[in-house]
């Protein structure tokens, strides 16, 4: 069954080295992190104006002040975010190693 993909973004059957994943690991492990600071700050963003109300802070889990539908609300709008950055921030750098390298960094 063939996948009706953009041809940029279908992958090509090389196959890995295992020199190319070890190289990229530290590059993945960077932009991870700095993929978590940038959707940390973009969902208190997006809160801060879905909020109905005078609080900024984003409820937690275990939130007394919140509601359950609130917290539920919140745990979605921050995971399809986290989800969103993670994958432009993972395919990102996966292109950008390719490029460099000629490789790539494997799955």
């Amino acid at each position: 069954m063939k996948l009706l993909l953009p041809l940029e973004d279908r992958v090509s059957q090389k196959t890995t080295s295992k020199s190319a994943k070890h190289l990229y690991r530290p590059i993945g492990l960077v932009s991870g992190v700095i993929g978590g600071l940038i959707a940390s700050q973009a969902y208190r963003q997006v809160w801060k104006r879905v909020a109905h109300n005078d609080r900024d802070e984003a409820p937690k889990a275990l939130s007394t002040g919140y509601s359950l539908k609130e917290i539920l609300i919140s745990t979605v709008i921050q995971g399809a975010i986290y989800a969103l950055v993670k994958t432009m921030i993972d395919r990102g750098g996966a292109r950008l190693f390719e490029r460099m390298t000629g490789e790539w960094p494997g799955e």
